[in-house]
């Protein structure tokens, strides 16, 4: 480090120090210790571009002067020519997490303008100072803006205007010397990056906490002068598509990215219809420009945005950075950099973010657009929507049915919702978290949804919302729901459409190449196969089949199935929904030919089926011919403390068996149905919440016996396969004697995490952020999996079914299987596959291909 010291010669910045080094082509630097900018002028130096002369602090020279240890700044200042004007700009280890802008013209003052009032005239060195006492003022001296944002005059009395203004406002004058200068800025910016409201920007954006920042002093190339003086951007991309495209603007006597602005006179680069160009105007210029811009594409290995100067005519290049771009783009640049030899395959699958995938897939809102939030809850299901409120699953079935985007609002949704949330554009709750009902079936269905929104406050008699500053939404209002960052927006502001195209579909095939575990879909209707089909899912994970049993035409006889006394009754009731079950399966598995389908037995709690209001009640006393007071008392009596422990999954298979039994039966007509139309359908049936083997035992004694009925009956044969859905920790634990009577094992880490947490999955959201932030939980456990605990139990589970049956196929169907971080403990621990919801399943896809080539490359 250079410091002041009496007596020595002054220190001039060397390419050997590595806190205060001028960036040559062997300079001891590199992107986790100077930044990906210092790092970046580098690699432009090695590839002989006109980079003026730069030093480069490092991100512990940054520290140290944000506590007052400056370096030696006379030493600083001499590095660079004789009257040299200076410009700092942040460099952080990713562009991204931002950084203070950057401060142009240090050391003019007033003897510098004197002589450039000669040398560049007196309107260009009057423009260039005043530009540096308003920039110093504003950014550096932290002044009133108000002060300096309207001074214009750059004349001789101007300035002096300006310097005076400085000096009562700052109460001392403005400094002349260019190191007392540089130390103001390098002290202002190392303290801003420090300073607490920055570090939470930072952490928003997926900073460490201790994200270092480096400076780089650079020698000003002006713009200004005599000659073809200026400044632009180039890329040769469109930062929105991705396609081919020479893009951004040139202004003449300008500086930094003054020709982006609005309003000015700037030109195009390409010939445009719209205005002149400098490749009209400077063809040599241009042709120069754009052969900077491809070298840097081939030799960098990125699509590169260039910020240049001219002075005289002569081209000088300031910076590179990466091209800002959408998640569409993102792809489609990675695959032609990939497509053009410059990158592997592999590495074009490494570029991009997993969840980058997910606004791909979905609407989103613009980037550009507005935002008028009025509240805020948990990112369920990505995607923007825009509709009128609606606040009852009829009321969204009657705007579906008028072609009127709706938005459905419940405090927290419930089986009988589904036709609702089918119909709605968008699903809002004030309650739920990441495994809620509305989060699990908005995110299968693939619509935008924002569950626990605790702060807006819900007023169900009146059907209003109120946002967290008070403004009430009626029915009828228009809203929007971003649900890739869990926003509640007023309004309906620009969105973007998902687009998948070739460049997507390229990028996803080379990521199957790579990929070593399988990825499934969970799917419970025809519309969930289909889209898990398009997305390339290798089968269904799950299918519930309790969903089938909402719609119009089945609630009723499930109910007068529920009310029945006898068996027989219970028989007769399920006989109407035999063929409606078989038909289900019958076009799932025409859907997934030649692919595996899971389907989960009944497993949820009666009393979901049963109407909670005096509607319902009066509509099944009358379906039923039942007095009101008997089908009030029956509802009553089926209720249970706590529902989710309760009469539910394998549970009903045992004290009602003839439910299991008319789906077994489903299954087996369905298959024999379609095996044959097509491939032969061999049907994996799971039992959910099973804790004992003596469970599996008896409900596979019952469906074996309905196998032997289906093939006696028909006279053909067929194959199946029976396999358990692990869910409560009993069941990990003994894994080892269930796995006997089992063909797969599938872990349900949705029951799994809420029961080994003690926590209710649709009511953890509304402290789940406190939890967070506190650090209780690093992350929501029902949104990453939980490795520690969870994690323990399938690792248990896999290692003692393994250990007994070393051919058990398994895997996870909750919704952590969409997670990539929770796919690589899969990968870790054995599993066959995982299985999401069918617009998670690119994801998945992406991030598991990842995961393997991570592996591969060390």
């Amino acid at each position: 480090m250079l410091r002041a010291n009496k007596g020595a010669a002054v220190q001039k910045p060397d390419s050997h120090n590595p806190d205060v080094t001028l960036i040559t082509q062997t300079s001891p630097m590199a992107t986790p210790t100077h930044g990906g900018r210092a790092k970046c002028l580098q690699r432009l130096v090695r590839l002989n571009l006109p980079v003026p002369r730069t030093v480069s602090l490092s991100f512990d020279m940054v520290h140290r002067i944000a506590s007052g240890d400056m370096p030696d700044m006379d030493a600083l200042v001499s590095a660079f020519p004789d009257g040299a004007l200076l410009c700092v700009r942040p460099s952080s280890e990713d562009p991204d997490w931002g950084g203070p802008g950057a401060i142009l013209n240090i050391g003019m003052n007033d003897d510098r303008y004197a002589e450039m009032s000669k040398t560049h005239g007196p309107e260009a060195a009057g423009e260039l100072y005043l530009r540096f006492v308003q920039s110093f003022a504003i950014h550096v001296a932290r002044l009133d803006p108000d002060m300096f944002e309207d001074l214009e005059d750059c004349s001789a009395e101007g300035l002096a205007i300006a310097l005076r203004t400085y000096e009562d406002e700052a109460e001392e004058p403005f400094p002349q010397s260019p190191a007392e200068q540089l130390t103001q800025v390098l002290r202002s910016m190392a303290r801003a990056w420090e300073g607490t409201s920055a570090r939470l920007l930072r952490q928003a954006k997926g900073a460490p906490l201790d994200a270092g920042l480096g400076l780089v002093v650079q020698e000003m190339a002006l713009g200004l002068g005599q000659g073809e003086c200026g400044s632009g951007v180039l890329q040769l991309v469109n930062s929105t598509s991705g396609q081919p495209q020479v893009t951004g603007r040139y202004l003449s006597q300008s500086q930094g990215r003054e020709a982006l602005l609005q309003n000015t006179e700037s030109l195009y680069l390409v010939r445009d219809p719209r205005g002149p160009s400098l490749e009209e105007a400077e063809p040599e210029i241009f042709a120069k420009l754009k052969a900077h811009a491809e070298l840097m594409r081939k030799r960098l290995r990125a699509e590169m945005q260039i910020e240049f100067t001219l002075v005289g005519g002569e081209v000088h290049i300031l910076d590179g950075v990466r091209v800002q771009r959408s998640a569409r783009a993102a792809v489609r640049i990675a695959v032609r950099l990939a497509t053009d030899n410059i990158i592997s395959r592999q590495e074009a699958v490494m570029r991009i973010e997993p969840r980058a995938i997910s606004e791909l897939l979905h609407r989103q809102v613009a980037p550009d657009a507005p935002r008028d939030v009025i509240g805020v809850g948990i990112a369920a299901s990505p995607g923007a929507a825009t509709g009128r409120i609606v606040f009852s699953a009829a009321e969204a079935q009657a705007s579906h049915a008028r072609n009127e985007p709706c938005i459905l609002v419940r405090r927290e949704t419930s089986p009988e919702d589904i036709r609702g949330m089918h119909a709605a554009a968008g699903v809002l709750t004030e309650r739920g978290g990441m495994t809620s009902h509305a989060a699990v079936i908005g995110r299968g269905l693939g619509t935008p949804c924002v569950v626990g929104a605790a702060r807006i406050k819900l007023d169900q008699q009146r059907n209003t919302i109120t946002s967290q500053s008070g403004k009430k939404f009626r029915a009828g209002d228009i809203i929007t729901l971003d649900g890739t960052l869990g926003q509640i927006l007023a309004g309906a502001p620009d969105t973007v459409e998902a687009s998948l195209d070739d460049a997507f579909q390229t990028l996803m095939a080379w990521a199957d190449d790579e990929r070593d575990i399988s990825i499934r879909a969970n799917a419970d209707t025809p519309a969930d196969a289909a889209t898990a089909r398009n997305f390339a899912a290798q089968g269904i994970g799950l299918c519930r089949t309790e969903h089938m049993f909402f719609e119009a035409d089945r609630i009723t006889p499930m109910r007068e199935m529920i009310f029945a006394d006898t068996p027989e009754d219970r028989q007769a009731a399920l006989a109407v929904l035999l063929p409606m079950q078989r038909a289900d399966f019958s076009e799932l598995f025409r859907i997934m030919e030649g692919l595996p389908v899971v389907i989960r037995l009944f497993d949820p709690p009666l009393h979901e089926f049963l109407p909670t209001d005096r509607a319902g009640v009066r509509d099944l006393a009358e379906a039923l011919n039942l007095p009101v007071s008997d089908v009030t008392r029956r509802v009553e009596a089926m209720g249970e403390y706590n529902p989710m422990l309760g009469l539910r999954g394998v549970r009903l298979g045992i004290t009602l068996p003839e439910i299991y039994d008319m789906q077994a039966r489903a299954i087996f007509e369905a298959t024999l149905d379609t095996s044959a139309e097509g491939d032969p359908v061999v049907p994996e049936i799971m039992l959910p919440l099973v804790s004992a083997k003596r469970e599996v035992e008896l409900v596979r004694g019952r469906i074996d016996a309905v196998a032997a009925a289906v093939r006696a009956e028909r006279g053909k044969d067929f194959t199946y396969r029976l396999g358990v859905m692990v869910e409560t920790p009993r069941a990990c634990l003994r894994a080892g004697d269930i796995v006997p009577h089992s063909h797969f094992l599938s872990f349900g880490t949705n029951d799994l995490t809420q029961m080994t947490y003690g926590l209710s999955r649709d009511d953890a959201g509304r402290f789940m952020s406190d939890y967070v932030q506190q650090g209780v939980f690093s992350e929501d456990p029902f949104h990453v999996l939980d490795i520690e605990g969870v994690g323990e139990l399938l690792a248990i589970g896999a290692e003692r079914a393994r250990m007994v049956q070393r051919d058990v196929t398994l895997s996870i169907c909750g919704e952590h299987g969409g997670n990539p971080a929770s796919i690589a403990f899969c990968r870790a621990v054995g599993m066959d596959y995982v299985s999401c919801s069918p617009f998670r399943v690119p994801v998945a896809r992406l991030a598991a291909a990842q995961l393997a080539i991570a592996d591969k490359i060390g």
